[in-house]
């Protein structure tokens, strides 16, 4: 991967990549401190994270126009990581973010691009929803300015809930401010500069009103110093690495998956498909310098990508023209930053939250059939309930038992019939093995492991009038079946041999040949009766079936 910097360059683009760095930078301020707030850590790490994140992401990726941030879903991962209980809370968050980075960096290096693949729609349709609806309980507290009690967000909900009367109506006028100017102005051609908007003037409202109420709105100033300038740069703690390795997997595969739909969505320069391989590296580098820097773990943003390309950018320099606008706010405007009022934070968050619960989506799961929306039910239940980073792993797990389901319920067997003048049918096996005769059966789709028992039912019966018979499997298409379907032929080969019948078996793969050998079958069948396939299709199923008519004839 060589880097060249001249490429990011040049006159003829500089205004439209100025312009659309400057928009990225000023809108990335408030989401970065919303990032922040939604992960329970200081709102600063959220700031560093959009700042150094996005940077160092730039300098690696494949897509120009990728833009790497602190994400909803990384957020509350985040949150639910449990770095109050470390010695220096702070410091394990950056700890997280290198680590989460070295891990996307690898996956990144071995390729891992095709993995993200794996995860169903069912899935990620459930756990997206839920984040959804994670991001709006989460903010309440935030929104309402009461604090509450509860191990998890749906008890929290519930004790806000039921003390309604402990609300500083203060908070809540200002963070419906947000939302209500966020719903208007998202629309218009304001777009996204619309969440700038809301939250200065929310928090307008919030200084004017903090000067007469007794219950103030809680400010960015009142939770954490906002310096002036640049954090300096921090290095992570071993010690910490060992208990934040689930989190940073579950981090890495979140960034993963959302970074792939970015790459695949956001269209490239030359009109190319993006390298998701080499878009993992830049999410991992990302990581490390945010890291390093004091900020949270980030992941390709779809929202930022987006308003990037929409704002006219041209190449990858906006990114860089954003992380200065960005910079600069920080050292002229540290002071205006921090009285940034949490309630219209929290309100930005919520409108982000409601609009990641696309009923669409999930209405179209619920139509394929039970199993998704089983899966889906699961995956949206466990994300509400368990922290962020197990629900993940879960959902993970889901998704690989939901592809093994799938693949195993599409194996058929179907019989193939070749008739006088050559041609081969295509038709459904008999449901009992004729006898005397020579039947030929040609499986189709996954052979593993899970497809035995479904590939067992499929075969037709062996009964006591079955004799006389030559059963041919034709395994073409078949790159290997493992042990398990080895069995189920030795068993159909047995019950075959107990009324005077024969099987025949038909490979192209030698991995298949090899796994016939290693199961027994070739053995109990003989060497003979196993044929290898050539380069021409039906060359061997026509010997096979010429040898099982001259074994018949026999007798």
């Amino acid at each position: 991967m060589r880097i060249d910097p001249r490429r990011w360059f040049s006159r003829k683009t500089l205004g439209k990549d100025a312009a659309a760095g400057l928009v990225l930078g000023i809108e990335a301020v408030p989401d970065g401190l919303a990032a922040g707030l939604l992960a329970g850590v200081n709102p600063l790490a959220g700031l560093y994270a959009y700042l150094f994140g996005m940077v160092g992401a730039a300098l690696a990726t494949s897509s120009a126009f990728m833009a790497v941030q602190a994400t909803s879903a990384m957020a509350l991962v985040v949150s639910d990581a449990g770095l109050g209980g470390f010695p220096d809370p702070d410091r394990a968050l950056f700890t997280l973010a290198v680590l989460t980075g070295v891990v996307m960096a690898l996956a990144g290096l071995l390729r891992g691009g095709r993995l993200v693949s794996f995860v169903p729609t069912a899935v990620m349709t459930g756990f997206v929803t839920a984040i959804g609806v994670n991001i709006v309980l989460g903010q309440l507290s935030n929104f309402t300015g009461y604090q509450a009690r509860g191990p998890n967000r749906l008890l929290k909900t519930v004790d806000v809930f039921l003390h309604i009367g402990q609300w500083s109506i203060a908070s809540v006028v200002v963070g419906t401010i947000a939302i209500l100017i966020i719903v208007v102005l998202l629309p218009t051609r304001l777009g996204s500069m619309g969440l700038v908007v809301a939250v200065v003037s929310g928090s307008v409202v919030a200084v004017v009103l903090n000067l007469w109420v007794a219950d103030p709105v809680v400010l960015l100033r009142d939770i954490v110093e906002v310096p002036r300038g640049l954090p300096a740069p921090m290095l992570p703690s071993i010690a910490d690495m060992p208990a934040l390795i689930i989190p940073a997997l579950s981090l890495a595969f979140i960034g993963l998956v959302q970074g792939a739909a970015v790459s695949a969505g956001i269209p490239t320069k030359d009109g190319r498909p993006a390298d998701a391989n080499r878009d993992f590296i830049g999410q991992g580098v990302g990581n490390l310098v945010s890291g390093i820097f004091q900020g949270m773990p980030v992941g390709g943003s779809m929202s930022g990508s987006s308003l990037i390309v929409q704002a006219g950018a041209r190449s990858r320099l906006a990114m860089f023209i954003a992380g200065a606008v960005m910079a600069a706010l920080l050292f002229v405007a540290s002071d205006l930053v921090s009285f940034v009022a949490m309630p219209a934070l929290a309100g930005l968050l919520m409108v982000v939250g409601w609009r990641a619960v696309k009923p669409s989506r999930v209405y179209s799961v619920i139509k394929t059939g039970p199993l998704p929306t089983a899966i889906m039910a699961v995956t949206f239940g466990l994300t509400l309930l368990i922290p962020l980073q197990f629900a993940v792993l879960v959902g993970v797990g889901l998704g690989v038992i939901l592809y093994v389901a799938e693949q195993s319920n599409r194996v058929r067997v179907r019989r193939l019939e070749i008739v006088p003048d050559g041609r081969i049918r295509e038709t459904d096996p008999p449901a009992v093995v004729p006898g005397g005769g020579v039947l030929v059966l040609q499986p189709y789709g996954s052979l593993f492991f899970a497809s035995a028992p479904v590939f067992q039912r499929q075969l037709p019966e062996v009964e006591a009038d079955s004799g006389g018979s030559v059963v041919i499997v034709r395994l073409r298409g078949t790159d290997q079946i493992g042990l398990s379907l080895v069995d189920v032929l030795r068993r159909f080969a047995e019950q075959l041999g107990e009324v005077g019948s024969s099987l025949k078996v038909v490979a192209t793969e030698e991995r298949v040949i090899a796994q016939l050998d290693a199961g027994g079958l070739t053995a109990d069948i003989g060497a003979g009766n196993v044929y290898k396939g050539t380069e021409w299709i039906g060359e061997a199923l026509r010997r096979a079936y010429a040898d099982a008519q001259d074994e018949i004839a026999r007798g």
